[in-house]
């Protein structure tokens, strides 16, 4: 992977793992560079700014959205959150909710793109717009398996709260709707880890593998 070029403003310490680029344009990263960056970010993003971590992604963003529809439990929006910083996802789409604690998502939300909608309507009409195909992830009579599914390349992944799952309009307003392969007791496995599974399908699919940390 092409080594990445440090932001502007930006000088090059000796570490114990390398080389880590210190910024120096910010109050708090000049902290980082006296104390030690212990953010929760890749050895390759140590001591840069969180502007300069946000504009390096955006440059290699995929064309998968999330979607997660009137989440109850903050830890399953902080996972799902968390996940798709990890993959790098363009967007977190939170349906309902404008409030949650953030202390699941471990700080990623500083450089994950969130959008919030006050109805599925809303969600749905951001999907066609964006030309993004929506796939409802659910293990409802009718889904077909998500390992035998191709997904799209410009993809809404769409996501319900455990229990009631993804609404009716959600699944009207879906191309297809997917489940997951399970082979134990439960009837159904946990939404963020759910949200996991499926966005790495994705990634399986889809992404440069050779471009990944």
């Amino acid at each position: 992977m092409t080594p990445l070029a440090p932001p502007n403003g930006a000088r090059t310490l000796a570490s114990g793992r390398g080389s880590a680029r210190c910024p120096t344009t910010r109050a708090t990263t000049r902290s980082c560079c006296a104390t030690g960056d212990t953010r929760n970010v890749v050895d390759a993003y140590r001591y840069w700014t969180r502007d300069a971590v946000i504009a390096d992604i955006d440059k290699r963003r995929h064309p998968l959205h999330i979607a997660i529809e009137n989440f109850g439990n903050d830890a399953n929006i902080g996972a799902v959150v968390r996940t798709a910083n990890a993959f790098a996802v363009d967007t977190v789409h939170i349906v309902g909710r404008r409030r949650w604690n953030r202390r699941g998502a471990m700080v990623t939300d500083r450089y994950q793109r969130l959008r919030h909608h006050d109805t599925t309507a809303e969600l749905l009409g951001f999907a066609a717009a964006a030309g993004l195909t929506v796939v409802a992830v659910d293990n409802v009579p009718g889904a077909v398996r998500l390992e035998d599914t191709e997904l799209p390349r410009n993809c809404l992944l769409v996501f319900g709260q455990e229990g009631p799952g993804i609404t009716p309009e959600a699944q009207a307003g879906a191309a297809v709707t997917v489940s997951i392969a399970q082979f134990g007791s439960t009837r159904s496995i946990n939404a963020g880890v759910a949200a996991g599974i499926a966005m790495h399908a994705w990634i399986t699919r889809h992404a440069d593998i050779s471009e990944a940390w």
